[in-house]
This record gives structure tokens, sequence and C-alpha cells, in this order.
């Protein structure tokens, strides 16, 4: 007898479990169905971050001051003494330490310009034939801005000798539209101190889109110049002298201003003894000078107050005397210890006051 033959129904059946039997199947024999989507590893790649607000930005800074306050006060007494003894002291001391203040931040940012060449440049524009005129040009620029003349929140173009040149793109950004965001954070930080909005503005320099030639002497020089708010004696608050640490980024605000107060009261400290020193050579030096006559000994007492190292050449041109006059001047001041030679050499030789 032949087998019957399948229904219908019964290949359908062999086909399609039931409904109520998938639900019953057990999770581990699902074997071939991937996991929840919770648990898959995130390959992509991280998203953008989110950049904080102005106003936090600001709330920040703002309480970084508070908490720093008793700090901030201490700095800003030395810095108000500073700028004491410089509304007092000749002129050439604040061109003295504008070029100390440039030659240390040359070191920060990796030109490494010593006091001489710097002098040598500034001078008589003399540079050695290795040496990179173009980190010569900023440091020299750095010592304009240091002595004098408007400040960065006057004309910051102007300030900066930033200049878009004119054969730009119609599609390239001008300069004051990069600028434009850091100086309204600056206009709205008024309330903070002077010292504070430096440091403030010194570390959003670049994040402001300021730094595209990555040149930090610009920042810091306008920083300087910042911190030393409207005081008629010191031009700038000096950050570099005896050392770049509160330069250092790194942190929160609360950290930065923290390093930039202690790096800033070095600083000050620094050039307060330094004009101590100066100060008391040139009275011996006048004392001793006073049997010379003519005009060549006062204006070379002058010189020397003025610029922490002078060559003969450098003098001549400076104080307009000949140079068998700038020779035996030198010659008398170094035979009665009141300068040194410091280079060692039989030509090219520079002298330093002794102090």
């Amino acid at each position: 007898m032949k087998p019957q033959a399948p229904t219908l129904h019964d290949d359908f059946d062999a086909l399609f479990l039931d409904a109520e039997e998938v639900g019953q199947s057990s999770e581990e024999d699902l074997w071939f169905l991937p996991g929840p989507m919770e648990e898959e590893p995130d390959y992509l790649p991280p998203g953008p971050r989110t950049e904080p607000r102005e106003t936090e930005v600001l709330d920040d800074w703002r309480k970084a001051e508070a908490g720093l306050a008793a700090r901030l006060a201490s700095v800003a007494g030395r810095v108000g003494a500073l700028h004491d003894r410089l509304k007092r002291g000749p002129e050439g001391w604040r061109h003295r330490l504008a070029l100390i203040e440039a030659a240390d931040l040359s070191w920060f940012v990796g030109d490494r310009i010593g006091p001489d060449r710097l002098a040598l440049w500034i001078s008589m524009r003399l540079s050695g034939v290795q040496e990179d005129t173009a980190a010569l040009a900023r440091v020299g620029w750095a010592v304009r801005r240091l002595s004098g003349g408007p400040g960065p929140e006057v004309d910051l173009s102007a300030f900066l000798d930033r200049r878009d040149p004119e054969n730009l793109g119609d599609d390239a950004e001008p300069f004051m539209n990069r600028a434009s965001g850091w100086l309204d954070l600056m206009a709205r930080a008024v309330d903070l101190h002077p010292i504070s909005r430096a440091c403030m503005g010194f570390h959003l320099w670049n994040l402001a889109g300021l730094g595209q030639h990555g040149d930090g002497m610009e920042a810091a020089v306008t920083a300087a110049r910042i911190a030393a708010g409207a005081g008629r004696g010191a031009v700038f608050v000096p950050l570099a002298m005896g050392g770049s640490g509160g330069l250092r980024a790194g942190g929160p605000p609360a950290d930065r201003l923290s390093r930039w107060l202690d790096g800033m009261m070095i600083a000050s400290l620094s050039a307060m003894r330094h004009l101590d020193d100066i100060e008391a050579w040139a009275m011996r030096a006048d004392t001793e000078m006073a049997p010379l006559s003519g005009k060549t000994p006062p204006a070379l007492r002058a010189v020397l107050i003025e610029w922490p190292l002078v060559s003969a050449p450098m003098t001549e041109i400076l104080t307009g005397a000949s140079r068998a006059a700038v020779q035996r001047n030198l010659s008398w001041l170094e035979a009665r210890g009141l300068i040194r030679e410091v280079t060692g050499q039989g030509r090219y030789r520079m002298w330093r006051a002794t102090i």
C-alpha cells in the first residue's frame, strides 16, 4: 500500500514555525543575530567639541580673579611701585627694561636673541651672516612697542604692524575681522583688573584666530601693555624677566592666572632690583666723571644707562661724538672699573656698566 501524499496544510506547517514556538525559543539559539545596539563598540571618530560660550569664558576668568584676589592685590602693589619708580627716573630706564624684556621674550618664543645682538640691530641695523634677520626684526618690533606709543586696544592692527597684503583674494578674511572677536571679548571684560585681563587676552590669543603666524611674541607684548593699564610710569609690565613660567599654558583659568601672578611678581622684582643697581651705578659714575670736561662724558653715561650693552661704533652714533673721543672715554671708564668689556676679543668689542 502506497504512503499517503502530504497535504498542502502539512507543507505549510513544515516551512513556518508557530508564533508561540518562536517566542519561547531561547535567545542563545539566535546566534546569528547581532547583539543589542548599546553593546556595539563605537568606531566613529569623535565629533567636534562644543566651544564654550563667551559668557562662560568670562565667568570662568571672573571666578579665577575672585579666588586669587589677595595675590592679585599683592602683585598690583608691586606693579604700582614699579610705575612710581619709572615715573621718577630718567627716560633711559624705560628703554633699558624694554630691551631686557624683549631679549628674554625672544628666548620664550624660540628666537633666542641676546642683548648684544639686539642692541647692535636696533642702533645700527647690524646682523651677522648666519643670523635670522626676521627674528631680529620681530624682537626689534617688541622693543619699540614696549618703549612707548599707543596701546593695542587703540588700534590693534597698527600696534602689531599687521596689514593684510593687497593682493589677497576676495575670499580672504581681513585681519580686523579675525581680531574682532578677541577685541569684543576684551571689551566685555572691562570689569576685570588689567593684570587679569592681560592674562585672559594672552591665553585666548590663538583661540581667537590671531596666531596664524605662530608668533607668541605678539601675544606676550600685547598682554604686557594691557597689564600696565593707565599707569604713567611703566609702559609695560615685565613678564619674562627672571623666567617665563608665568607664560606657560595649560589648565583652567585659575591655574593660568596663578602662574601669571607668580611670574609677574618675579619679573617685577627683577626689574626693580635692576633699576636699583643702575641707579647706584649712575650716581657713582656721575661722581667719578665730574672732573671730565666736554659733552662726551655725560652723553656716554646716558647711553650706558639706556643700553645694557654698547660698542664703540654704536656709542659714536648715539652720542654724535668722534670715534677718538668715544674710545678715549671708554678706556677711561674701563680703567676705573665703571664699565667692563664682555666679549673678550680684540675686535667687535662691547662694554656694559659694572653693576
